[in-house]
């Protein structure tokens, strides 16, 4: 059901690092986001993918991990993800690639998860200096990064009180985020 994959969906941050993801299996990701609707269909989202160690190590470097959680400076080796997708916009196709980040992102994540594989988007990059180190033609520019792995930490939805959005973790490092009820998020 699409909304037990939704509730599955969460902003993994640790991972088991040794149980790699094939390339073949995000390549089948990345066809479900080009499969998906595009803006005006201009369709100028293209990707980098990695998985690999080497290449891992280079982009986990050029990423901010949690901000809310202010003691935390990421994923410690043997947590980090198995493999990532640099989303890029295609400049020569558009300089606007309006939702379409989202909807691709969306779409991958809900498909990570059906594989039992759990991601984050990482909007906290340090984009120039990842992209140079990567060799990425200038015509492409970073929009965000997607973390990949198999999940390694629990992650527990609950409501949302006194208006308090700050997602946390607790003595077990059990993952809380905070989420408003139906009845607040609709206006009639």
């Amino acid at each position: 059901m699409l909304k037990d994959l939704i509730k599955k969906n969460r902003s993994y941050r640790r991972f088991h690092q040794d149980k790699t993801i094939d390339k073949e299996t995000l390549i089948e990701l990345i066809d479900l986001a080009r499969l998906s609707p595009s803006a005006r269909n201009a369709q100028p989202l293209k990707y980098y993918i990695s998985n690999d160690d080497t290449t891992n190590d280079k982009i986990f470097h050029h990423l901010a991990w949690a901000g809310y959680l202010k003691d935390w400076n990421g994923p410690a080796k043997g947590e980090q993800p198995s493999a990532y997708i640099v989303l890029l916009n295609d400049t020569t196709i558009s300089a606007n690639y309006f939702c379409d980040d989202g909807i691709a992102s969306q779409s991958i994540l809900l498909g990570a998860v059906e594989k039992e594989l759990g991601g984050c988007i990482i909007g906290s990059v340090n984009r120039l200096q990842l992209q140079r180190e990567l060799g990425i033609n200038d015509q492409y520019k970073i929009v965000h990064v997607i973390a990949l792995g198999y999940p390694k930490e629990e992650i527990d939805l609950e409501e949302m009180k006194d208006n308090n959005h700050i997602y946390w973790r607790d003595v077990n490092d059990k993952h809380h985020v905070p989420k408003r009820s139906i009845d607040e998020i609709i206006i009639d």
